[in-house]
């Protein structure tokens, strides 16, 4: 195979992994398989630098996921699934990272960023009646997030627990 061609294919498989569904180590392990064990694929042996460039891009769309149901911008989306998926989504990313061996240093404080952003946010439009809570975990939930993230709920706007569901 000409280096050009692994190039190509190469970078399809990653535009395909950053574009992928929910679950993104399913869509690594899928193209993993048909780059090195499909027949009707390339049978390329990776090398270190192209799997590393591989994990960059599946972690890059787990982060994008995790980020995505605590944009308050995207309630009234479709594809809003809120907090309580964020939590989920989080929880993934922190075992296919272990899986991988790879570390999202400092994501942690993005999203606890992000979750303040949110909750602030929700508060306001709440409290101004402009919308009923989209926040569909419990107070509970959040909490136990806000520990994952070592992130203290003082952060959180006061009586950000009435905002969650009972």
């Amino acid at each position: 195979m000409i280096p050009e061609d692994r190039e190509a294919i190469l970078e399809e498989e990653l535009i395909i992994l950053r574009n992928s569904g929910e679950i993104p180590e399913i869509a690594l392990h899928t193209t993993l398989y048909y780059l090195e064990e499909d027949e009707e694929g390339p049978e390329i042996t990776l090398t270190e630098e192209e799997l590393h460039q591989l994990h960059d891009a599946a972690l890059a769309r787990a982060r994008e996921i995790v980020l995505r149901d605590l944009d308050p911008d995207n309630r009234d989306l479709g594809l809003y699934r809120g907090p309580a998926r964020s939590i989920v989504n989080w929880r993934r990313l922190q075992n296919f990272s272990q899986r991988i061996g790879r570390q999202c240093h400092g994501f942690n404080n993005t999203v606890a960023r992000a979750l303040v952003a949110f909750m602030e946010r929700e508060f306001a439009d709440t409290s101004q009646f402009l919308r009923v809570s989209s926040v569909n975990c419990t107070a509970e939930d959040i909490t136990a997030f806000c520990e994952e993230l070592r992130m203290d709920t003082d952060l959180l706007p006061a009586r950000w627990a009435s905002l969650c569901r009972d």
